[in-house]
């Protein structure tokens, strides 16, 4: 699997790209920086995409390729996420209100975009990709996603805090060869990340004890204006399968 990490932050700012990761060029992993890392040609080639869940830094960018790729592509994009994120979209983002509704565009026999409803824990198949959406500690029904293609499987939390049934699911794995999972604020902001279901440093040291053992780590999610106090604390940690992607648009391949 070719992975490119399109964008990587936990905010948005000059230099800072907020989430989305591309699996060999056509399966995308939340849409918080699509249309502005990729051509119209590039997003017109992605043909299935997972929502993690409804904020903003993870869904934006589901509006403008639609609009870029509006009678572009032979069949629609297939977005799958939880029941209650699609509402979410539906009712707040794809509404005719703040932009326009292309689940029914150009008409509803033949969308730009399908949004298409899973389950935690329920795998399905996207053509050789084998997809595993486990709940995570986040809003909304908040869902991680483990992909398996051939002999490798890759892990990403997306957003979330302190956790544990995804690293349950992950222990099962023999062929388990990254996880991807975020940390945003520094430790100094603990009662932040807690309200608002992230990770900190000292809390992802934690986190580091549920995962599978000698499995490389990516850290994700830094907030722009915190992120070299985090990048300090990660360091003391001196855990060394930990990679912070401190720098949007890697590429890795597992």
């Amino acid at each position: 699997m070719k992975i490119q990490v399109l964008g990587g932050h936990g905010g948005l700012a000059k230099g800072f790209a907020t989430t989305s990761y591309l699996i060999d060029d056509t399966l995308l992993i939340d849409a918080g920086a699509v249309a502005s890392m990729l051509s119209v040609e590039e997003q017109c080639r992605i043909e299935h995409i997972l929502i993690s869940h409804c904020h903003l830094d993870h869904t934006k960018d589901l509006a403008f390729i639609c609009d870029n790729c509006f009678g572009l592509k032979p069949r629609p994009f297939e977005v799958f996420t939880h029941a209650t994120v699609k509402d979410i979209i539906k009712k707040h983002l794809l509404n005719d209100i703040i932009w326009p509704d292309f689940t029914k565009l150009p008409n509803a026999e033949k969308p730009t975009m399908r949004i298409n409803t899973v389950e935690s824990e329920t795998t399905f198949k996207l053509g050789e990709y084998s997809v595993t959406p486990v709940k995570v500690n986040h809003d909304y029904d908040a869902m991680g996603f483990i992909i398996e293609k051939g002999d490798s499987a890759v892990l990403f939390t997306l957003d979330t805090g302190p956790t544990e049934r995804i690293w349950e699911v992950a222990k099962g794995l023999k062929n388990l060869k990254a996880i991807f999972t975020e940390v945003s604020f520094p430790d100094e902001l603990q009662k932040v990340a807690d309200v608002s279901n992230h990770l900190t440093p000292q809390t992802l040291r934690d986190e580091l004890k549920k995962m599978p053992a000698n499995v490389p780590v990516m850290l994700t999610h830094l907030k722009p204006n915190y992120q070299k106090e985090i990048l300090l604390q990660m360091e003391k940690l001196g855990e060394k399968r930990i990679h912070v992607l401190d720098q949007d648009g890697s590429v890795f391949n597992f």
